[in-house]
């Protein structure tokens, strides 16, 4: 007897007549596209709501490439962030920033030195994350005496010691005060020598500080100061740093107007001859802020070092560790070899 109403095979859900692998591989597709979908929402929240958690991420991603560890080291009133890693049984190279930077600036350097070195790059004190002593005093003298505890603290052998900027007039005067704990000194673009009295250093003797900006505005005027291409940065991250300036405002002036006095912007000039290991200038031609004729300084005053170097990078302003990291690390890398 036929059915009143005739059976009928409903056709599978296409999900369900798929092979098992197709099955997987779309669950996985399905979830990779969920969790870019969520890191896009995220990142843009972040770049939104809080941009510095991308920059200390950014940071982060760049430390971990070059195999270094974030560490800290209580040394008398002052707390130390530093970087290190690297060869733990190479020779060991000291990193120190200048005015206004930390030690996030020697990154992409970095990287490059720590496959045959053992590197440590400190916040110098009262900058990036060291502390900051209310009432302290913050220029090159006090800086080197600091660095000096530092090392001992850390029990260093006889290292190359690389400072740019303020950081190479403390470097040079460390050096000055502790020759047999040097094995090389390496000056960058370095603060401390006398040199042309360029438009920067007229308007430093006069008190204008073109480091301490607190819009997007100053930042860009610091930057076609200290760069010859200045280097493309998101807006949201220019606001964190002049946020970050505003805080410290205080601090950075007073640490400028000292850095003013005589015995500070020309700190190494009376020390040179006092450095007895190898020396290297290193310098950007197009230099705005430290004038490339320090070098002759640098040179004529070196009356005692058993050798004495001097580069010059074309294409870079006053950062050749960010306008020409690759460069940079090469000659860092040759001098502490040769030495």
């Amino acid at each position: 007897m036929q059915a009143l109403f005739p059976s009928r095979e409903l056709p599978m859900p296409s999900h369900l007549t798929r092979p098992l692998w197709k099955q997987l591989l779309f669950r996985r597709l399905k979830m990779l596209g969920v969790l870019v979908a969520l890191i896009v929402v995220l990142g843009g929240g972040s770049y939104l709501l809080a941009p510095q958690w991308l920059m200390r991420l950014h940071a982060w991603v760049q430390a971990e490439q070059a195999g270094l560890d974030s560490q800290t080291l209580s040394v008398g009133q002052t707390r130390w962030s530093y970087y290190q890693g690297g060869a733990a049984d190479g020779p060991t190279i000291v990193l120190l920033h200048g005015y206004g930077a930390d030690k996030t600036v020697w990154l992409p350097v970095a990287k490059q030195l720590t496959r045959n070195f053992h590197v440590i790059i400190p916040d110098l004190p009262g900058w990036g994350d060291s502390s900051r002593q209310a009432g302290a005093s913050y220029n090159i003298d006090a800086q080197a005496q600091r660095l000096s505890r530092f090392v001992d603290a850390l029990q260093l052998p006889a290292f190359i010691l690389v400072g740019h900027s303020m950081g190479g007039a403390i470097a040079g005067v460390y050096a000055a005060d502790h020759p047999q704990r040097v094995a090389g000194l390496a000056l960058m673009d370095s603060f401390g020598l006398s040199g042309k009295t360029n438009a920067f250093a007229r308007a430093a003797k006069a008190g204008n500080n073109p480091f301490d900006f607190t819009t997007r505005a100053g930042y860009a005027r610091m930057a076609h100061l200290v760069f010859k291409q200045p280097p493309w940065l998101p807006g949201r991250f220019i606001d964190v740093l002049a946020k970050r300036n505003q805080r410290r405002h205080a601090f950075m002036q007073n640490v400028f107007n000292a850095l003013r006095q005589p015995g500070q912007y020309n700190a190494l000039d009376a020390r040179l001859g006092k450095l007895t290991m190898p020396v290297i200038g290193i310098w950007c031609q197009q230099d705005k802020v430290t004038d490339v004729s320090a070098l002759n300084t640098l040179r004529s005053g070196l009356t005692h070092a058993t050798s004495i170097g001097a580069t010059v990078i074309n294409d870079c302003g006053h950062m050749p560790e960010l306008e020409k990291p690759d460069a940079t690390a090469r000659i860092i890398e040759g001098f502490a070899v040769a030495h």
